[in-house]
């Protein structure tokens, strides 16, 4: 799909993320079901957008039975929806990112005004280094268990042959995240966080994302039902998602071509961006990443400590778009960035740009080519 200004039916509505809400990310969970950790996640956001519950057209949900460890889990978060009358739902085995793709093409092609989209994901269900090697192609990599972990190594370790990047600058940006964490209450781990020890080599602890559960919800509107909820809409001005091949063996782990490819169709390189929110859960991800979306050091990126400080699983690429969307609201951003990932070594990739009412620099620019 492509940007709002592109060629094809969805160039006619403008569709803006206008709420955003999140859970305060914790560890384990083990007091609350899914459906008690979402409902006041879902509350807030509805409530930042004024409208009730069950008023919203559309309702879009992302999360993995396989954190869950029970089939059609999302079913039992419906209740926090409410489930009477019937409602216009869908649902995602994805994270909640993509969920929100699905709600913006609702949106766009005039089926609805407003949509509530959430994920949540409870990682401490089990041990999720063993559940995602489930992602994996069942015929020559599964067998084998690589888990998270080990195939981001991979990566990094490829980077470093490369001449990309060092021990000593991974730990720069892990520093760096984590710092900029400080500011953000939702955060677990935040501050001054030593390097560790080696994970697998060459990632250390302080290069890995915490292992976390939580929930997130955004709202969107369509053009002026945006603007008589939101003051300062974030307005999404082209989203896109794109995948790698399956098989890890054919890909180049130094770059990410899905992403520039996502990022291109969904205009973020007509015009530079303030903010980035990068879902890179390893910090040698985020080597990738900036160069994909070609972002330099003027670029303020992970303002918000990114998924290095909070990482629930389902959920992260979410609160990535929101977190961006935020900055909008309140007039930190003009233009921001949003990616999110899924898959092993960054496999899916999904790029958003979003802006406030402002648009100077595409101005200055000229029309797309």
């Amino acid at each position: 799909m492509t940007g709002p200004s592109r060629p094809g039916p969805a160039a006619a509505r403008e569709v803006a993320i206008v709420a955003f809400a999140q859970t305060r990310h914790r560890r384990a969970t083990p007091e609350l079901s899914e459906a008690e950790m979402l409902l006041p996640v879902l509350s807030e956001a509805l409530d930042q957008a004024g409208l009730r519950p069950g008023e919203a057209d559309f309702t879009c949900s992302g999360s993995s039975d396989y954190l869950a460890g029970r089939p059609f889990s999302f079913t039992m978060t419906l209740d926090t929806v409410g489930a009477w009358p019937p409602v216009a739902e869908s649902h995602v085995e994805m994270d909640g990112a993509w969920a929100l793709h699905e709600a913006w093409v609702k949106i766009l092609t005039g089926e609805a005004d407003t949509a509530l989209v959430y994920a949540h994901g409870t990682s401490s269900s089990g041990d999720l280094r063993d559940v995602l090697t489930r992602q994996l192609d069942p015929y020559c990599t599964a067998p084998l268990w690589p888990d998270p972990v080990a195939l981001a190594a991979l990566q990094a370790q490829a980077l470093i042959d490369a001449g990309e990047t060092d021990e000593d600058a991974l730990a720069r940006i892990a520093a760096r995240s984590r710092t900029a964490a400080e500011a953000n209450p939702y955060a677990p781990l935040s501050g001054p966080v030593p390097a560790g020890d080696y994970v697998v080599r060459p990632l250390r602890a302080g290069d890995c994302p915490p292992v976390g559960d939580g929930a997130a919800a955004v709202v969107l509107a369509a053009g002026d039902t945006a603007r008589r909820m939101r003051a300062r809409p974030a307005w999404i001005r082209g989203m896109d998602h794109r995948v790698e091949p399956h098989a890890l063996g054919v890909r180049d782990l130094t770059d990410s071509v899905s992403t520039r490819l996502a990022a291109e169709r969904a205009g973020a390189f007509d015009a530079p961006v303030d903010t980035a929110e990068l879902h890179a859960p390893f910090t040698s991800q985020e080597v990738v990443l900036r160069k994909a979306l070609r972002l330099d050091d003027g670029v303020v990126v992970n303002p918000s400590g990114g998924p290095l400080a909070a990482n629930p699983v389902m959920a992260a690429g979410l609160i990535r778009l929101g977190e961006a969307a935020a900055r909008v609201h309140r007039g930190e951003s003009d233009r921001a960035l949003a990616h999110a990932t899924s898959g092993p070594c960054l496999q899916q990739n999904l790029v958003a740009v979003l802006e406030g009412p402002e648009r100077p620099a595409r101005q200055e620019r000229g029309p797309r080519s």
